[in-house]
């Protein structure tokens, strides 16, 4: 496994990956532009297919608007089988829940990446119009049997956005091989469980209230649009009164300006209960993670919000291991170098 900080990284990481695929590439991505960030990644995934490679993509409907249909049926015409999902329709919702917000590649069935980092130049320099700046982002790069998990969660979407998805019960009792990618007798030193989010399952929403019990030291949670549910804000205050470290960084400044709005009139709830918040001083922090006592870590595309937890398709890896846990707690030390902490006497704290 390898934390990839912010876009450029990740976006190298991803590029050398299709580059070098010789069977398959599965990406999967809310937001797929049609910028010089998107042809980059077009340029790649028509290589992979000219060289005989099954490549398919999949993008939502909602975080694909402004592409152009050009250059997505430029893909199609030269062998790259693109999927969009859940454009607007006569069904339930009209087409507007839930969204695939999941960003997720698969090459060559044993190599993945995952995180927040969507395929646009948000993540190279910005869009807002003052004081512009890539946004922050992480994602991770996994190798190994968590790989064929993450393929799998694909294939599990790829059903869906192809209308051939089984519906039933039979969706929610499936079995899986007793401890599987979780047994530290036989998969050390690493453990790594992949989370699919679904509509109405609370999967992330769980697992943080799982760890804010166990918790031991710490719960480091870093959240782009954070308005968690009042067991969400229990679990983080209930830790925080138990003496864990819990700190929460979110941004000071959001691509939808009303969600900070929203997210501070949590401050007053977690700070008098113990938990610290921080803003980010730069355009935006996009990043999805959470680091508990040094050893935990979650890299995904689930917000702690209610389309995050309950509506939409997301996919967040959790995996332990104390290496990789040092590292994502020294990053999120390094991101609180670079913002604010909000206190009682914020001028905000009372909005």
């Amino acid at each position: 496994m390898r934390l990839l900080h912010d876009g450029p990284e990740t976006f190298d990481e991803m590029l050398e990956l299709i580059h070098n695929a010789k069977h398959s590439v599965a990406l999967e991505s809310y937001i797929f532009r049609s910028d010089e960030v998107g042809h980059r990644f077009s340029d790649a995934l028509l290589g992979a297919s000219a060289r005989g490679a099954q490549v398919r993509v999949i993008t939502d409907w909602i975080g694909a608007r402004g592409t152009s249909h050009k250059f997505l049926n430029d893909l199609r015409k030269h062998g790259v089988d693109v999927r969009v999902f859940n454009p607007p329709g006569l069904r339930a919702w009209l087409g507007l829940v839930p969204r695939d917000h999941r960003k997720l590649l698969v090459v060559d069935q044993a190599t993945g990446v995952t995180g927040g980092v969507g395929v646009g130049r948000e993540w190279l320099e910005g869009i807002a119009k003052e004081k512009r700046g890539r946004w922050r982002d992480a994602a991770i790069r996994i190798e190994g049997p968590a790989a064929g998990d993450m393929l799998q969660a694909f294939e599990n979407m790829w059903r869906r956005v192809s209308s051939k998805e089984r519906r039933g019960s039979h969706r929610f009792l499936k079995k899986r091989p007793t401890g599987a990618h979780l047994d530290p007798a036989t998969h050390a030193p690493a453990l790594v469980g992949i989370i699919e989010g679904e509509p109405l399952r609370l999967r992330v929403a769980r697992a943080l209230q799982m760890q804010a019990i166990a918790a031991e030291r710490s719960i480091w949670i870093a959240s782009a649009y954070f308005t968690p549910s009042w067991a969400e804000v229990e679990a983080l205050t209930g830790a925080a009164r138990d003496g864990v470290d819990v700190r929460v960084l979110v941004p000071s400044r959001n691509d939808h300006p009303w969600v900070t709005l929203l997210t501070r009139r949590y401050y007053r709830r977690l700070l008098t209960n113990g938990v610290r918040v921080w803003e980010w001083k730069g355009e935006m922090i996009h990043a999805k993670t959470s680091v508990v006592d040094g050893r935990w870590v979650r890299v995904g595309s689930t917000d702690f919000n209610m389309l995050g937890v309950a509506i939409n398709y997301e996919l967040d890896a959790l995996v332990e291991d104390p290496t990789i846990g040092h590292e994502a707690a020294e990053r999120f030390l390094a991101d609180l170098e670079d913002s604010r902490e909000v206190t009682m006497r914020s001028r905000k704290v009372g909005q």
